[in-house]
């Protein structure tokens, strides 16, 4: 029991500290360190053996190295400012609007794509309040957004179809939906300046492009039932559509090297690399058997770690398989519940790239950001705490 502890504990330590580099990597060398203290070799390699050769991860790792090329493609066609540029909106949607819409777009620096349009199109907000609307909205919609990497990679940890968790997650999006508003948009009155004129093409293409990929998803899970194959195809589908509608010309090899796909692959790989070695492990049994309920466990372990690392799928590669290993099943609303306090420890995180680039950008201290943000978030993880009780 004591070995299982130790390994566990430093493939934990091993993960945070070598994603600081290479998130892919440290979730490879944790499930190897994990692996090492709790499995005889030949179990390890074949639980890696089984990982890279599951046709199902093997397409979603390509799926999901295919998002962040579609992101590039869109920007550097200029399909991201013509579909900013022409939605008519006063200022107080306008800007959560323009942040929602950058945040569909899974690209490295996405915050300070949208903070130039908060910029210009929320003049006469003061700063701070802009810097706060940025990071809210920009990941609010990401909550239950068909296509976010790490909720379709944390629904498969769970062997859960991703519409159906998206049902369960509305409630506490709708929640964040009024908290934004109450406690961010409220104040905010008039109407950005358009020098511009408006462009039905230049609102419905990149639309078209943006929704493709999910309608795709949805329409071909439910018709011919094949899987990630349907996510796969969707995105293929949008980046083609993306290359095809722009109206210049696109270096698509400087672009891809740019956005790093096989990082966002790898990432795959590594988070169900780690649940199949967790889970052959005897660690879930020994979690199990500490004296916390296991789901308020892994509410308050995974917002913290959302806050520590500023990431989701991290905290989701760790605190699910947790879980699984020591219940063995999970329903939808208990995802909910966890993939929600991982969800939002890592939108208010200091060490969250998005949040940091955002103060930078506004010059906005980061401990002001931090505390702006900081009553809805607690709010919401008061909110899934005392569901938990109730549930349980």
């Amino acid at each position: 029991m004591l070995i299982t502890w130790i390994g566990f504990l430093v493939s934990l330590v091993g993960i945070l500290v070598i994603s600081k580099k290479n998130l892919a990597l440290g979730l490879i060398s944790g499930a190897i360190i994990l692996g090492f203290f709790t499995l005889p070799p030949a179990v390890i390699l074949e639980r890696i053996l089984h990982t890279v050769t599951d046709s199902s991860i093997i397409l979603l790792a390509l799926a999901m190295g295919i998002i962040p090329v579609l992101g590039g493609t869109m920007k550097e066609s200029g399909q991201v400012d013509s579909l900013v540029n022409n939605i008519r909106l006063s200022k107080r949607y306008l800007l959560p609007v323009s942040a929602a819409l950058m945040g569909l777009l899974p690209m490295p620096g996405g915050a300070l794509l949208s903070a130039p349009i908060l910029e210009k199109g929320g003049e006469g907000v003061a700063d701070d309040l802009k810097a706060a609307i940025n990071n809210w909205f920009r990941h609010l919609f990401i909550l239950i957004y068909p296509l976010s990497p790490a909720l379709i990679v944390s629904a498969k940890i769970c062997d859960l179809d991703v519409y159906h968790a998206i049902a369960y997650l509305l409630p506490a999006f709708l929640l964040a939906l009024l908290l934004g508003y109450v406690f961010f948009l409220r104040r905010i009155h008039g109407r950005p300046i358009r020098e511009e004129k408006f462009s039905w093409s230049g609102l419905v293409i990149p639309l078209i492009v943006i929704l493709i990929a999910p309608v795709l998803d949805f329409s071909l899970k439910r018709a011919f039932s094949i899987g990630n194959l349907a996510t796969l195809i969707g995105v293929i589908t949008g980046l083609l559509l993306s290359v095809a509608l722009s109206r210049r010309g696109l270096d698509l090899k400087r672009i891809t090297l740019q956005m790093k796909p096989w990082n966002f692959a790898l990432i795959i790989i590594g988070m169900f690399l780690y649940l199949h070695i967790f889970q052959e492990s005897s660690a879930g049994d020994m979690i199990a058997a500490l004296p916390l309920p296991v789901l308020t466990l892994s509410i308050t372990a995974g917002f913290l770690l959302g806050f520590l690392t500023g990431r989701v799928q991290l905290p989701a590669s760790i605190i699910l398989p947790v879980y699984l290993g020591s219940v063995n099943h999970i329903t939808p609303f208990v995802f909910a519940l966890i993939y929600v306090s991982i969800y939002f420890g890592y939108v208010i995180s200091p060490v969250h790239p998005c949040v940091v680039v955002t103060c930078e950008y506004f010059h906005v201290p980061l401990k002001d950001m931090v505390r702006k943000l900081a009553v809805p978030t607690l709010i919401i993880f008061v909110a899934v705490s005392l569901l938990s009780i109730i549930g349980m």
